[in-house]
């Protein structure tokens, strides 16, 4: 019997624990064990054709998951509590996988403006080329968004928190929008992991997670998860199919054995966080912190209804600074890096500029912006980090 089989009367991090392992298929073996293959050999002839038609029922091929890579997909798909997943090689890939496979050339795509940027790119440079029509979207609209649709919209691509300026969508409210028109709703829910943020009981029809982050938790991996309704499940299939998207076992199995923690990591994120920038907040420094936890964020109402959890990264407007002293600050940080990704165990930082995509609306915060990733360090020695670069903002 699999470990998991009564599922639905576990708490969250007790899933987080159990899901995707089943010990008795392996001879006990607590962890799945790595396989690499390409070649699947049959027994029979009448096998191999079912296989060709697509109906044969068991494995036929490494590209076409795993158990590895399979036993995690089962795992993101009962967190999120959706019908189904595909693991792919990257977070970017699980962002602009869906849109292929979902969109058509003359339909119209609405994308928040706040999304992160490879996606941005992705749909300016190639989705425009394939004959769908971008807009982006003010990602504060919630239910006033309708007046964005058109009568060819058929999808509307979310991301809340908002990439670097981390504004709450009213998701709900966008989804009962988008569902009224026929349209379906794609979330990018990687700040908040399946652990924050319940994606399909909101109303959401794709959840995507940068597995990169919280889920592998150790900046040793690249690995992205599409997770499907049941009625997106059939597209997103027949084209992770043909595409051959492929994830490493390799990888899966990082990311499996990283998920076990998460309940564990993503609170000590979070309260870290919120201890630094509950800290950040006083500071003469900083004109604004952009942490929707935070009581007095902009979107800490629509977080405190929808959400269930927090995560480690948040942002930072500082007052106008010369940009040699803000080099000066960010160059000397000893416990925080300078680097892309988040979701390690370690911190970060970098400067922003967000001002330079927007499209649909204006980010014009009076300062320089800053985007934090909290690791697992002790707070109190971060901000000790933080403090005495800003005694060299201020030389």
């Amino acid at each position: 019997m699999p470990i998991m089989s009564d599922k639905q009367r576990y708490r969250i991090a007790t899933k987080v624990a159990h899901l995707g392992r089943e010990p008795r298929r392996f001879m006990g073996v607590v962890n799945t064990p790595v396989f690499r293959a390409s070649t699947i050999l049959f027994e029979r002839v009448r096998d191999l054709e079912a296989a060709t038609r697509g109906e044969f029922p068991g494995l036929t091929y490494g590209l076409h998951g795993l158990p590895t890579v399979s036993d995690l997909a089962s795992a993101l798909a009962a967190l999120e509590g959706g019908h189904a997943a595909f693991v792919v090689p990257s977070g970017l890939t699980a962002t602009t996988f869906p849109l292929l496979a979902l969109a058509k050339p003359g339909d119209h795509v609405l994308v928040t403006d706040a999304v992160y940027g490879p996606t941005r790119r992705f749909c300016d440079h190639h989705l425009r080329r394939f004959g769908v029509d971008v807009s982006y979207y003010d990602p504060l609209l919630g239910e006033r968004i309708v007046e964005c649709f058109r009568d060819n919209t058929t999808l509307v691509f979310t991301e809340s928190p908002g990439s670097l300026t981390f504004e709450v969508q009213d998701v709900p409210a966008i989804a009962a929008i988008a569902h009224a028109r026929g349209a379906r709703v794609l979330l990018d829910n990687t700040w908040a992991t399946p652990i924050g943020f319940r994606s399909f009981e909101h109303g959401v029809d794709v959840s995507i997670q940068a597995a990169t982050k919280y889920i592998g938790g150790h900046s040793d991996v690249l690995l992205g998860a599409v997770i499907a309704n049941e009625a997106t499940f059939a597209p997103l299939a027949q084209f992770w199919t043909d595409m051959g998207i492929a994830a490493s076992t390799d990888d899966a199995f990082l990311a499996l054995r990283g998920l076990r923690t998460l309940a564990v990591r993503l609170p000590r994120h979070a309260e870290s966080a919120y201890a630094v920038a509950s800290w950040l907040a006083k500071r003469p420094e900083v004109r604004e912190v952009l942490y929707p936890p935070l009581p007095g964020d902009r979107g800490h109402a629509l977080w405190k209804r929808d959400f269930t959890a927090a995560s480690g990264l948040f942002g930072v407007v500082l007052h106008p600074v010369a940009a040699d002293a803000l080099a000066r600050m960010l160059d000397g940080l000893h416990l925080f890096g300078m680097g892309w990704s988040w979701g390690g165990f370690e911190s970060l930082i970098i400067p922003t500029w967000p001002e330079r995509a927007r499209t649909a609306t204006t980010w014009n915060p009076g300062g320089p912006t800053l985007r934090i990733a909290i690791g697992l360090e002790d707070p109190r020695d971060l901000i000790a980090d933080l403090e005495e670069g800003f005694a060299r903002l201020e030389k």
